[in-house]
């Protein structure tokens, strides 16, 4: 059995970093993932006037419940999705002019029913080139709050952000969201939401968030369950092998830990106590039909793996992985021609036939890390398999090529 030590969740220490801010006090988050994505994140919070103090497995951040210090501020976003959403919402509630800008690829992401959101809430908030992209500017003076109707189908993120609005409204917030994808990374949200003191309740489709702020805390952040999925996805490929994963437990937040569960139906074995999760290898990887809206950010993951099934792998309902930091249906089928392997796709849907990946080739990463670290796992079974940007796994795992060698050479 292997142990494997995943970095902190990059959805849980972005949303902590944000609560942290909102809360009246000194928040100290422990075991936070250190990753391009969170330190833009927290420069981001520096830059709008947060105090914000880093030490090695602690991140301490001053509270301020009325908004940001500055009441002029440039902060840019890198390729942050959580960053470039989370960070005008939160300047929203303060006072004073902010200006946002991200990344080539991040400017290509959309971000127009959060702008609208805001706006219906009377926010003044202008985008600076493309209507519902990066930049922007927010022309904070508060918010009132109210009710408002929300399209969350491309992202989950856009409810995120406003829920996590609420509590610093004057008067709170009823959204109705029409259509939501990637559910359970609300359900993190709105339990996060709760350890740092909000009052939020859900009838149907509509959650109500009363105005309460928030309080400082102690707050550890959990391992990355997407992450943990590529080193999941390794052992249940490759017979006699099992991978554990501490602190990924039953109690765990993270939805894409569900991932384990498909790979149960494919034929590995899976164990989850309290403490973690172990996957073994029987050496038999099936074939399936899986919908995996809620578990997007795995998609490529099985999409990896897939050709070694003994059975065609349908994943449906991921339309939403069109408009991550690139185009993952089409990227992940690209590749996997590449390798010689016979794929399908539709709108929102990918079919992958049984088939041996063939080497030599180097993989278009199209500058996403999941890109990368997902065919990491083809290329323990597909000699000669090389990436076009290695680098871009910065993003979320900076040590990523590391930690899987070493795992790779305990065969």
């Amino acid at each position: 059995m292997t142990l494997i030590d995943i970095p902190g969740s990059k959805s849980v220490t972005a949303r902590a970093l944000f609560l942290a801010a909102a809360a009246e006090g000194t928040t100290t988050l422990l075991r936070p993932l250190v990753s391009d994505d969170t330190e833009g994140f927290a420069e981001g919070l520096t830059a709008l006037g947060y105090g914000v103090r880093r030490e090695p497995g602690a991140w301490h951040i001053e509270g301020r419940p009325a908004g940001p210090g500055a009441a002029d501020a440039e902060v840019y976003c890198r390729d942050g999705a959580t960053t470039a959403r989370f960070l005008p919402t939160l300047a929203a509630a303060g006072r004073g002019t902010y200006r946002f800008d991200a990344s080539a690829q991040m400017r290509r992401r959309p971000l127009g029913p959060l702008s609208n959101a805001l706006r219906d809430l009377g926010v003044d908030l202008r985008h600076g080139e493309k209507e519902g992209h990066h930049p922007l500017s927010v022309h904070a003076a508060g918010v009132k709050g109210g009710a408002l109707t929300l399209d969350a189908g491309q992202s989950s993120q856009y409810l995120t952000a406003l829920l996590m609005l609420g509590p610093l409204t004057t008067e709170g917030l009823d959204i109705t969201v029409t259509d939501l994808v990637s559910e359970p990374y609300v359900e993190i949200t709105l339990a996060m939401m709760r350890a740092f003191g909000a009052e939020v309740t859900q009838e149907g489709r509509t959650y109500r968030v009363a105005p309460t702020g928030y309080r400082a805390r102690t707050y550890g952040i959990e391992p990355d369950a997407s992450t943990a999925s590529y080193f999941f996805a390794a052992a249940a490929l490759e017979p006699g092998r099992s991978v554990t994963v501490p602190g990924l437990g039953t109690g765990a937040l993270q939805g894409d830990l569900a991932f384990v569960d498909v790979l149960r139906r494919m034929g590995a074995e899976v164990e989850t106590t309290e403490t973690g999760t172990t996957v073994r290898s029987t050496g038999t990887l099936r074939g399936l039909t899986v919908n995996m809206r809620d578990i997007s950010d795995t998609m490529p993951t099985l999409a990896a793996i897939a050709p070694f099934a003994d059975g065609p792998v349908r994943i449906e309902d991921v339309a939403n992985t069109r408009v991550k930091e690139c185009d993952r249906l089409d990227a992940c089928a690209e590749n996997l021609r590449r390798l010689g392997v016979a794929v399908e796709t539709g709108p929102d849907w990918i079919e992958i036939h049984p088939g041996t990946p063939v080497g030599p080739v180097e993989i278009a990463t199209h500058g996403d890390h999941r890109i990368v670290m997902s065919f990491a796992v083809t290329a323990l079974r597909t000699p000669g398999i090389t990436f076009d940007d290695p680098g871009c796994v910065k993003k979320t795992f900076p040590d990523f090529h590391q930690v899987f060698h070493r795992y790779a050479r305990t065969a």
